[in-house]
């Protein structure tokens, strides 16, 4: 079925949201596409700050039926509206039932968790890509495993990642994880949004959350707590897991695991204890109190913040045989910002003008970056300016 629109940005007068309209229009003039939210003052303004050549598509979050008749529109839906276990759900059900392809920046796994159990079996049989966690949080880390494993070319027994970054925060993702709240029991297993019937006795007892404060010789830098590896991990399992499912495995009992890089042995300690402090206090009461003095939604860095910031990931991967190799990704500019627009952006239109995605034309599902979009999603982002690298 021909569609008015290539893609729909929903969400755009958010502050995420605004950095994608930007880029898109930035970056390609000739797509179809427009912007779209349940505020149409704001949408107005939006287009007129940016000069933006695009629509405008007008509905509520909490109103199916309009929501519906927005995502009936577009191809391709990409949505920056968080937090999303709060505003998100009917977006996602709208975008399934009227067979949209589906992208967000999502690091609630257990939200996905959620529509995922009540949606799999829907999204599949109608081939339609549902794939969340397509920014910061979890594309660099998924999308980085797969290119990594993609360069051995044999079966894999372990990844290990080492994430280190600059940048600043948003209101937005503050409050996404002041929502949150204590850590939902079902976050704790490492492989929640794995199909059942898909662990291994081995990957189960190797694949537990630790903290680990060693030399990585490899990345020249100490290991700690990655600030989103809980969120990470799950993704890039997820990815395994669907690999094997359709025959093209990582390894037989492949292990991922994730760690934030630090440049001295102090700093990676007090990082990893501030990170615990601050996972303790987001779990307590006191949240309340702390959350009067961060940014609220719709606030964000500045533009010298988010033009100075970078994000690298170095990825050491082990073969079965023990044929080790180092690869990395990297990105200039915020990462949770600059870079995540980006990313989200080029996701969205992997799925909208690709026509080799992974799977076949009719393949759907709740997907991962690695899974749903694959080497077409790497080579635009190459184009774009993020550096795959064999060390």
């Amino acid at each position: 079925m021909e569609r008015k629109y290539q893609v729909i940005l929903y969400g755009a007068s958010g502050f995420t949201g605004k950095l994608c309209a930007k880029y898109l229009k930035d970056n390609y003039s000739n797509l179809s596409w427009a912007i779209g939210g349940r505020n149409l003052s704001k949408l107005e303004k939006i287009k007129k700050d940016l000069n933006l050549d695009c629509d405008i598509q007008v509905a509520d979050g909490e109103n199916y039926e309009e929501l519906c008749n927005l995502v009936k529109q577009t191809k391709v839906l990409m949505t920056t509206a968080g937090p999303y276990a709060k505003y998100g759900s009917l977006l996602m059900k709208a975008c399934i039932f009227e067979k949209t392809h589906y992208t967000d920046i999502t690091g609630e796994n257990h939200w996905v968790k959620s529509q995922m159990d009540l949606y799999q079996e829907e999204a599949s049989s109608k081939g339609v890509r549902v794939i969340p966690s397509c920014g910061y949080d979890s594309l660099p880390s998924d999308i980085g495993t797969f290119f990594s494993v993609k360069q051995l070319n044999k079966p894999i027994k372990k990844v290990e990642v080492f994430h280190s970054a600059a940048g600043g925060a948003s209101g937005g993702t503050i409050e996404s994880i002041f929502s949150m709240g204590k850590l939902p029991k079902e976050m704790r297993d490492p492989f929640v949004l794995n199909p059942e019937n898909t662990v291994s006795n081995i990957q189960r007892k190797e694949s537990q959350d630790s903290l680990s404060i060693r030399w990585i010789k490899e990345a020249k830098k100490w290991s700690g707590i990655g600030l989103f590896s809980v969120a990470n991990t799950r993704v890039v399992r997820r990815s395994a897991a669907l690999m094997e499912l359709n025959q093209n495995p990582y390894g037989k009992n492949f292990v991922f695991k994730e760690y934030g890089a630090y440049s001295s042995r102090r700093a990676a300690i007090i990082t990893s204890l501030g990170l615990i402090l601050s996972f303790l206090i987001i779990s307590s009461p006191l949240k309340r109190l702390v959350r009067k003095f961060l940014p609220k939604p719709g606030e964000g860095p500045s533009e010298e913040v988010r033009e100075k910031g970078w994000f690298r990931g170095i990825f050491i991967t082990e073969a079965e045989d023990g044929e080790r190799q180092v690869t990395s990704i990297y990105g200039d500019g915020d990462p949770g910002y600059k870079s995540t627009s980006k990313m989200l952006c080029e996701s969205a239109l992997t799925l909208a003008l690709s026509d080799n995605l992974p799977g076949g034309e009719n393949f759907g599902g709740f997907l991962t970056p690695a899974s749903g979009l694959g080497m077409p999603l790497i080579e635009r982002l190459e184009k774009a300016g993020i550096k795959f690298t064999v060390e």
